[in-house]
């Protein structure tokens, strides 16, 4: 005969395996500006009402992608709009980060990290370099690693920054592992430590890996 405790405790194991992934909470999005280090430029990023766009809102509304409005400073220190783009988000980035040079590098979009254009980068002019899908940067199997949520798949954890010589933005996808990416020409190199060796590839198709200082994007 099944005691009360042990009954307890077997609605307990069969509610944790019929659990759904963990629920995720977000913030409203808002009207946001990030500077360049320098502070020559800043981008501003209206946010979008496409709702109905991203990955679990079907039915929701849809509408106006997400905008962004480039500035640059001016003699009198004064800031001009020089560009405005329509950008890949249908609500907004997650993070963005912007160049000396004015470029615009996105990250994810808002309540569906990791789906739809998780990475963008745009000139000066907000003309797309180039954009990847988490598929054009990770295997299936890499993906299928990663933890997900409801509405997210969290690929990236740790700090994501503009390195120094404004050529390359940062991110550490793990302990050991990074993914830069070259604000030129929008290259990229994954990058981790293989056999006692940090090596980087520079395609999820393409599995060649190389040393650092050959697969690292120079632009």
């Amino acid at each position: 005969m099944v005691t009360a405790a042990r009954a307890l405790c077997l609605m307990a194991f069969l509610c944790a395996f019929a659990a759904p992934a963990r629920a995720d909470s977000w913030a409203a999005p808002q009207v946001r500006e990030v500077f360049s280090a320098s502070r020559d430029h800043f981008v501003r990023v209206i946010p979008g009402k496409s709702v109905g766009d991203t990955v679990g809102f079907a039915g929701s509304e849809k509408g106006a992608y997400a905008a962004a409005e480039f500035y640059r400073r001016q003699a009198d220190r004064s800031y001009r709009l020089m560009a405005t783009a329509t950008l890949l988000n249908p609500v907004a980035p997650v993070d963005y980060f912007v160049s000396n040079d004015g470029l615009l590098a996105t990250i994810d979009n808002w309540h569906n990290r990791g789906y739809g254009s998780v990475l963008a980068l745009y000139d000066a002019q907000g003309k797309l370099v180039k954009a990847y899908a988490l598929a054009d940067l990770f295997s299936k199997a890499e993906i299928e690693s990663y933890a997900h949520s409801v509405s997210s798949i969290h690929w990236h954890n740790g700090p994501t920054y503009i390195n120094q010589d404004q050529r390359t933005l940062y991110m550490m996808i793990a302990s050991g592992r990074d993914l830069v990416l070259g604000l030129e020409t929008g290259r990229f190199a994954y990058c981790e430590t293989r056999g006692g060796k940090y090596l980087c590839r520079n395609g999820s198709a393409d599995r060649r890996w190389l040393p650092y200082a050959e697969a690292v994007p120079k632009e």
